[in-house]
C-alpha cells in the first residue's frame, strides 16, 4: 500500500476506516516520533495489520515450485575518469549551494543527483560523447565479467537502467560479450512491437540478452526466459526495482533467478541505497522509499557529505 511514503498510508485508510490513524496533523507527528523510536513502526504495523491481507510468490504453501530468488549488491568503483568528473560535479555543486535557495536550490540538487549516477554509469552519458570505452566505467567492466560467464552457460538476461539513452550502448557491448544480438525494449517503443519482443526473447531461438529501461519494462511482461537481472543503475524506489525483477520471478520460471544491484562505491549511490536499506529493514516492508525528493530538504552541509567521493570509490 505504500510506494512513496507513510503518508500514502494514511490516505488509504483515512478512505477504509477515517479515524484509525488520526487526523493528517496527528499522523505527521506519529511519524516524527517513528524516526526517534524505530519500536514505533511495529506499533503501526500492528494497528493496521487486521486490515492487511499480503499474500507473497515466495510461500511455498501458495508455489510450491517457484524456484528461489537470490539478490546480491554488486559494488564497483569509479575510473580516473569518473573520479575527475565526480570530483568537479561535487566542487560545482557546493559553489552554487552557496547563492541557491528555494525552488531554484531543490531543482539544482535533483539534476545533481541525475549527473552524478550519469557519472556512475559511463563518462560518456553525462559527456554526451558516444565512444562508452568499457575501461572508463568500473560498471561496464563489472557488466562484461558478470556476462561472460551467463554466455558460457547459454543462460539469458535482462539489464534494467533508468536512463533511455543507456538501453542502446549497453546493448552494443552485450553484443560484443555475448556474440551475437539482443533486444531492446524502452519508452518509445510501439506497443505492438513490445509483445513481438517478449515472444522473439520467450522463443526457441538463443536471445542472450534484453536491455530494458526500468519504467517501461518494469511492469506487465513476462520474461520467463531469463533467469539473470542486472540493474545497471539504481531507481530508490525498492518497489520498483523488485516489479523489474518480477518479469522474471514469476510463475513458469523453471531455474533460480540471479539478481544483480550495481552500486558504485564512495558515492552518492551507495549513500542513498544505505538510507533506504536501513529504513526498509526497520519498517520491515511498510516503508518504502520516498525517492530522490527527501535529499532536497537536507542543508548544504549534510548534502556535501552525501556527495563528496569517499575513500573506496577509486579504481
Amino acid at each position: 500500500p505504500i510506494e512513496n511514503n507513510l503518508s500514502d498510508l494514511w490516505s488509504l485508510f483515512d478512505f477504509l476506516n477515517k479515524g484509525l490513524l488520526g487526523s493528517t496533523q496527528e499522523f505527521k507527528e506519529l511519524t516524527k516520533s517513528l524516526n526517534q523510536n524505530n519500536g514505533g513502526y511495529a506499533k503501526l504495523r500492528k494497528v493496521i495489520s487486521p486490515f492487511i491481507l499480503r499474500r507473497l510468490k515466495t510461500d511455498k504453501a501458495l508455489i510450491p515450485d517457484l524456484p528461489e530468488k537470490i539478490e546480491s549488491e554488486t559494488y564497483t568503483e569509479l575510473s580516473k575518469k569518473q573520479i575527475v568528473l565526480y570530483q568537479a560535479l561535487v566542487k560545482e555543486l557546493e559553489e552554487k549551494l552557496e547563492s541557491a535557495d528555494g525552488i531554484g536550490r531543490k531543482g539544482l540538487i535533483l539534476s545533481s543527483i541525475m549527473k552524478a549516477k550519469q557519472i556512475c554509469n559511463h563518462p560518456d552519458q553525462y559527456l554526451g560523447q558516444n565512444q562508452y570505452t568499457p575501461a572508463q566505467s568500473g560498471k561496464f567492466q563489472s557488466l562484461q565479467e558478470i556476462c561472460s560467464t551467463i554466455a558460457e552457460k547459454r543462460e539469458r538476461v535482462l539489464v534494467f537502467t533508468q536512463f533511455r539513452e543507456m538501453t542502446e550502448p549497453l546493448a552494443l557491448f552485450l553484443g560484443k560479450i555475448f556474440k551475437r544480438e539482443g533486444l531492446v525494449l524502452h519508452g518509445q517503443t510501439p506497443v505492438k512491437r513490445r509483445g513481438e519482443l517478449v515472444d522473439e526473447f520467450n522463443g526457441q531461438d538463443y536471445v542472450p540478452f534484453m536491455v530494458l529501461s526500468l519504467r517501461a519494462g518494469g511492469v506487465g511482461l513476462n520474461l520467463t526466459a531469463a533467469n539473470h537481472v542486472i540493474h545497471f543503475d539504481r531507481w530508490w524506489n525498492p518497489a520498483v526495482e523488485n516489479q523489474a525483477t518480477d518479469r522474471v520471478f514469476r510463475i513458469g520460471q523453471k531455474k533460480n533467478v540471479i539478481v544483480h544491484k550495481f552500486t558504485t562505491l564512495g558515492t552518492i549511490e551507495e549513500r542513498i541505497g544505505q538510507m533506504i536499506a536501513d529504513k526498509s529493514q526497520l519498517a520491515e516492508e511498510i516503508l518504502a522509499s520516498t525517492g530522490e525528493t527527501w535529499l532536497t530538504e537536507l542543508n548544504n552541509e549534510e548534502l556535501m557529505q552525501f556527495f563528496s567521493l569517499q575513500a573506496g570509490g577509486a579504481k
